[in-house]
């Protein structure tokens, strides 16, 4: 069985996450989608409330295309989690050049960490490519319509917690 990670911060999950998390069915047999706890980005909704968001949007999807999918909340390096999930690839969405610098960075450093571990990036549909969680949020907390961003769950709990 072939394990694939894909990690992310989540906050929220958007189109863009969901066409990864997607196209990442298509090369494993197991995604796990590791939502990271970061405190450093001082994200908008709890660790709980996007774990729940991602079992949400993405468990049907990956029923839908024959994918276990299993939602894992981290704190530790990347490369370990890898590890602790038995994850053989990573997950990387890349949206536009800059992604790609720091993305690159980060494939050299877990390389020297575990050389068993291969990354995978895949560009994210063209449709997708300009969203970003922080550009979503901003946009809903201006009262901006977040509908073409992100599912209707989403949004909801986005207005909600902006109200």
């Amino acid at each position: 069985m072939r394990t694939g990670l894909y990690p992310g911060t989540f906050d929220p999950l958007t189109f863009g996450h969901s066409d990864i998390i997607r196209r990442a069915c298509s090369l494993v047999d197991r995604l796990v989608i590791g939502v990271a706890i970061n405190r450093d980005k001082g994200p908008m909704f709890s660790l709980e409330e996007r774990v729940d968001m991602v079992k949400a949007e993405a468990e049907p999807l990956g029923q839908k295309v024959g994918c276990e999918i299993v939602v894992h909340p981290f704190e530790n390096l990347l490369i370990d989690c890898a590890r602790d999930v038995g994850a053989t690839v990573i997950i990387r969405g890349l949206r536009a050049v800059a992604d790609f610098e720091y993305e690159y960075q980060m494939v050299g450093m877990n390389r020297v960490l575990d050389d068993s571990v291969e990354t995978v990036f895949l560009m994210a549909e063209a449709q997708h490519q300009a969203i970003a969680s922080k550009l979503v949020k901003e946009i809903a907390r201006l009262g901006g319509d977040v509908s073409k961003f992100v599912s209707p769950a989403v949004q909801t709990a986005l207005l909600e917690r902006i109200s």
